[in-house]
């Protein structure tokens, strides 16, 4: 059985700090930028952007105002309608530590969106937040969910069952790891015994990176409310759409004694621009008015942080979203 979680203490823990962890921007709500790193991505082409195509993206988006880059955690994609098989990804850790190495001198902050929790020991991805964070100077987040694509699980030989209990112990560790700088712990599908934390990043003072949780389950809410900084709702491009999993994110807060808008609320959605490959999910498209417009209504609702899946992906399309950003900021 697993060791008691004293959920008082983490919920405690997690409200009074979450704000202050998370990238301060002067923006009401800031944005992000899902960067392709998946065979068949709305870069263009069958194959992956090359590490240079990608830090030339980032850079882009530091340039246009974007606040947070992002990346998904995959080691294969799904196939598409114009590639029939599963897609390759580079590995999202790897890419993140290489471009916050070769970024010092921008401000835009780097996460996964989100990491495939069982994908690492609970421990070595601890460190591996630490590490990073480190590298970036202070600018790493720590974005978790339980996994969704069973095709890559088999394919590595990872467990696919009960990934919801998995993901509960693993994020217990995680989080004593990161905020309280170690782990004792057993549970039936984890366990570390003395697990230190050491060194510290440069967030030690207040627990390290934050963390997020990308999920709408009711289980995996009430996860959040007690562990974690910022929650994602999912891709949405309509305000009405989100209306619901906020509601279910303030019970599950107020279920354990949190203060709901202690959490950082962000949202995906996916925006068409000139030239789409077609590559992403429904999309918002339209003007440039319009597309600014929409991403006003998602701001006035409460969201902190959209994450913008954007059709194409390239430095020229950032730079356009640049544009579309400025409209936001004067609205």
């Amino acid at each position: 059985m697993a060791e008691a979680t004293p959920a008082h203490a983490t919920t405690q823990v997690a409200q009074t700090v979450a704000h202050r962890r998370w990238p301060q921007s002067p923006r009401k709500m800031s944005f992000g930028l899902m960067v392709p790193l998946t065979e068949g991505s709305p870069f263009g082409g069958d194959a992956a952007p090359s590490f240079a195509q990608i830090l030339e993206i980032v850079r882009a988006a530091d340039a246009a105002g974007v606040e947070i880059a992002w990346f998904a955690d995959h080691f294969s994609a799904p196939p598409s309608k114009d590639m029939d098989h599963e897609r390759g990804c580079w590995e999202a850790f790897s890419l993140i530590a290489g471009l916050a190495g070769a970024t010092q001198d921008l401000g835009i902050a780097y996460g996964p969106m989100v990491a495939c929790a069982t994908f690492r020991n609970p421990g070595l991805l601890a460190r591996m937040t630490e590490t990073i964070d480190e590298i970036s100077g202070g600018k790493f987040i720590l974005g978790l969910g339980a996994g969704w694509h069973r095709p890559e699980y088999d394919a590595y030989d990872y467990p696919f069952d009960h990934r919801v209990s998995r993901f509960e112990e693993i994020i217990h560790v995680v989080a004593a790891m990161l905020r309280e700088g170690g782990s004792t712990f057993t549970g039936e599908y984890t366990r570390t015994a003395d697990a230190f934390n050491r060194p510290a990043g440069p967030r030690s003072a207040t627990g390290g990176a934050p963390i997020l949780i990308g999920s709408s389950g009711d289980r995996m809410l009430g996860i959040l409310a007690r562990y974690a900084d910022a929650w994602n709702t999912g891709w949405q491009h309509e305000v009405d759409a989100v209306r619901d999993n906020f509601a279910k994110l303030d019970a599950a807060c107020e279920a354990v004694g949190r203060d709901p808008k202690t959490v950082v609320r962000t949202v995906g959605g996916n925006v068409g621009l000139e030239n789409a490959t077609g590559r992403r999910g429904a999309m918002l498209t339209g003007s440039d008015d319009e597309i600014a417009t929409r991403f006003v209504e998602f701001r006035d609702f409460g969201t902190d942080h959209f994450i913008v899946g954007l059709d194409p992906c390239t430095p020229e399309s950032v730079a356009h979203l640049g544009r579309i950003i400025e409209q936001v900021d004067r609205a």
